[in-house]
């Protein structure tokens, strides 16, 4: 599942999302801005990057074949 590069890619987006939305969420004052989930939607954001820069690569490697 990990070797799909449709997962990677769509997994990537969920996490750059979230990295949107909770911080989003925060400004609004919806949720409390915490030093935990600050540092987990930085974290969520640069994953869901690189997941999806790897899954862009691998997408782009077999289309090629």
């Amino acid at each position: 599942m990990i070797k799909n590069p449709r997962f990677l890619l769509v997994f990537g987006l969920f996490l750059m999302l979230l990295g949107i939305v909770l911080p989003f969420l925060m400004v609004i004052q919806v949720l409390e801005s915490t030093f935990f989930l600050n540092f987990f939607s930085w974290g969520a954001s640069v994953a869901g990057l690189s997941l999806g820069t790897v899954g862009f690569a691998m997408y782009a490697r077999i289309r090629k074949d």
